[in-house]
């Protein structure tokens, strides 16, 4: 309301000087539609062929997006490979631990294992059993000369 009473305090010679130029701006805009009309009809002719390609080009960025992205299929298939290497890693690490637990279980109860372990690793012997033990490897001896071969 404020503006509308902006409005009416133009003082009359202003007003008449916007008047007495409206034809010039009318003639403006009309020059100006004339130099967009062509391209805007050009435009309008095309229109069917301009939506087809943008729903091409979108399609052809939203596939890209899709297969290449950051969560995309070609991410989703090494995550997939990873998981199922996993899941190996996790059962091949049950396994072993059931052996683990099998083997601690028949150390603190078969007297058995308790002695083959014992013999293993320390090694034990009964009465008339040889033990043979490897001897360590020696070292390769230095060639005396020390002349680069060519």
């Amino acid at each position: 309301m404020k503006d509308f009473f902006r409005i009416s305090r133009i003082s009359r010679p202003d007003l008449r000087a916007m008047v007495d130029r409206a034809p010039e701006a009318e003639a403006i805009a009309a020059s100006w539609i004339e130099r967009v009309r062509p391209y805007a009809m050009e435009i309008y002719v095309l229109r069917r062929r301009i939506a087809t390609v943008t729903v091409v080009v979108l399609t052809a960025l939203l596939f890209v997006h899709v297969m290449f992205g950051a969560n995309g299929m070609v991410v989703y298939k090494k995550k997939r490979a990873e998981l199922q290497s996993l899941r190996q890693q996790i059962v091949q690490v049950q396994q072993d631990n059931d052996r683990y637990t099998q083997q601690i279980q028949g150390l603190k109860s078969d007297q058995a294992a308790i002695e083959r372990e014992a013999r293993e690793q320390m090694g034990y012997a009964r009465e008339g059993e040889i033990v043979y033990v490897p001897s360590a490897p020696s070292k390769p001896t230095v060639p005396a000369n020390h002349t680069a071969k060519k």
